[in-house]
């Protein structure tokens, strides 16, 4: 197993990166190695200073890093030796199986759709997040990003996807899965939602429970909630400037601890012909150890043979 992760991407990379890989690799069974994508030698003497063997790791020598503010169709043809560029074209060649960055969101779509490309069937990946449940676990919530504006067989796409997701990385069996609106009633909301209400409802291959409010969405209600990925960002930002409050206002409670983003470590792209998975910007060593995993469990339940029978 070669799980990629590029080093460069982040606001705190490479220290963050180095040592969240560090601790991956603490954990990873003999076969399972994490290939580091960034600065070869600056990597091995990070490696090396924090303690660790940087024998245990592989490495692809990509020096050049797309910064969060470039446009990420032209960065990546303009820098083919960016980590991000070179992860993806290890991927497509199948030399890794999996790639990661807390790096450039758009670059990160972009290299999924153009190198690893979607999935046969699936119209737009959308990216997953996890929202915590009040008792316990955590709920799915896509799109978050990817795709601002939809169409009602996307949506409908969407909640395959997910649900797939909750089965067989979130271990949650028939997941139910919810449509996020401004109603409960079926005839509720715009345009959009009121088209892929019959979608979903007619839809086999979930376990579709209607309708879901904004103040569902961190109830045992639903395991996955659908919506498009303007209304996914919103709220998806809405969550993380919540978590940031309580740290302010020093509230501790297991609850309010489970909306940190490092216990999960990334969001992953759904729909494309590998694990891909974005990191926030800001991760810590934590967030990218976890990320680490997450792709080394979506390697391991062979998820993305799931979908593409799914959608077969």
């Amino acid at each position: 197993m070669k799980i990629g992760l590029d080093i460069l991407g982040g606001d705190y990379a490479p220290k963050s990166t180095i040592s969240g890989a560090i601790e991956a690799q603490k954990v990873l069974q003999k076969d399972q190695r994490i290939v580091l994508f960034g600065d070869e030698e600056e990597a091995k003497r990070s490696i090396e200073a924090a303690g660790a063997d940087p024998s245990l790791f592989d490495y692809v020598h990509a020096p050049e890093n797309i910064s969060m503010h470039e446009h990420p169709t032209k960065a990546i043809s303009q820098k083919p030796n960016s980590s991000v560029a070179k992860g993806f074209e290890l991927l497509k060649a199948g030399e890794i199986d999996s790639f990661s960055s807390a790096g450039n969101t758009g670059a990160m779509l972009v290299g999924a759709m153009f190198s690893v490309k979607p999935i046969p069937g699936v119209l737009r990946p959308a990216i997953a997040t996890n929202v915590p449940k009040l008792k316990n676990g955590y709920g799915i919530l896509l799109d978050v990003g990817a795709n601002a504006d939809c169409k009602p067989e996307m949506l409908n796409q969407f909640a395959v996807l997910g649900s797939l997701y909750a089965e067989h990385i979130s271990g949650t069996k028939n997941p139910k899965v919810a449509l996020l609106n401004i109603g409960e009633e079926e005839e509720k909301g715009n345009i959009l939602t009121i088209a892929t209400y019959p979608l979903l409802k007619s839809n086999p291959k979930i376990n579709f429970i209607g309708n879901a409010e904004g103040r569902d969405l961190f109830s045992d209600n639903a395991d996955v909630f659908v919506c498009d990925g303007f209304t996914g960002n919103i709220v998806l930002k809405l969550a993380e400037s919540f978590y940031a409050i309580t740290l302010k206002k020093q509230l501790k409670d297991d609850f309010l601890e489970r909306f940190n983003y490092e216990q999960y470590g990334g969001s992953p792209i759904l729909g494309v012909n590998a694990p891909v998975i974005i990191g926030h910007g800001i991760s810590s060593p934590e967030a990218i150890k976890n990320m680490v995993l997450l792709s080394k469990e979506m390697i391991e339940s062979k998820f993305i043979d799931k979908i593409r029978s799914a959608f077969n």
